[in-house]
């Protein structure tokens, strides 16, 4: 009995002295990216480099493809099926989602109407054609420009009531240079942290670091 006393006090003492072992990290908040009409994955070749820089790391970093001239229901239902696929991967509760131009409409109608924003963390529309642009009347052959034109039923049933449901934290970035998105404050969302860049293109904003840094850090917050 002795013998055992003293085995058991060691090992209490051995227990004491070693260093407490840490707690697992907590897995980052995987980021999918939503490009725009004509778009591809290839569009966030830079904003990808931007977040690996600010400690992400490549399997958290995600980049959804859809079909620019078939119908953006049909693509947030797509964007669905892929939120659901990063997840299970990932293990994550709940994605961040950086959208730009008419991939603001298919990211938007997988929250408002799809149920997604419970698995939105973030929303960050870079250029959103958020209420539609004019511009869309040069394609409207096509069933997405249709749905991309101002006064659409695609547009109105996005516009109404909350613009930003959930408890999703919705950021846009929109710039009186932007020349596809008009007027470019349709980019703007109610509710939503929506930052006035002076001077930017649409397309410039795919390789403007210092935008996709700021949003990085919208991602953060």
């Amino acid at each position: 009995m002795r013998r055992l006393i003293v085995l058991f006090t060691a090992v209490l003492a051995a227990l004491a002295l070693s260093p407490a072992l840490p707690a697992a990290a907590a897995p980052g908040t995987p980021v999918v990216f939503v490009h725009g009409y004509t778009g591809s994955a290839s569009n966030w070749t830079t904003a990808m480099s931007v977040f690996r820089a600010g400690g992400y790391s490549s399997s958290e970093l995600f980049a959804y493809e859809y079909n620019s001239y078939g119908n953006n229901i049909t693509n947030a239902q797509g964007l669905a099926t892929y939120v659901s696929q990063v997840r299970a991967r990932t293990g994550a509760a709940q994605v961040d989602i950086v959208n730009h131009s008419m991939g603001g409409l298919v990211s938007l109608w997988y929250l408002k109407q799809l149920g997604g924003a419970q698995y939105v963390r973030h929303l960050a529309s870079i250029a959103g054609a958020n209420h539609g642009t004019t511009y869309a009347s040069a394609c409207l052959v096509y069933v997405t420009c249709q749905q991309m034109y101002p006064g659409s039923s695609f547009i109105t049933t996005l516009s109404a009531g909350d613009e930003t449901p959930g408890s999703t934290k919705y950021g846009t970035w929109y710039s009186p240079c932007d020349g596809i998105i008009i007027p470019y404050t349709s980019t703007v969302l109610s509710g939503a942290t929506n930052n006035y860049v002076a001077c930017q293109t649409h397309i410039g904003y795919l390789t403007d670091t210092v935008t996709l840094a700021q949003i990085r850090s919208f991602l953060a917050s």
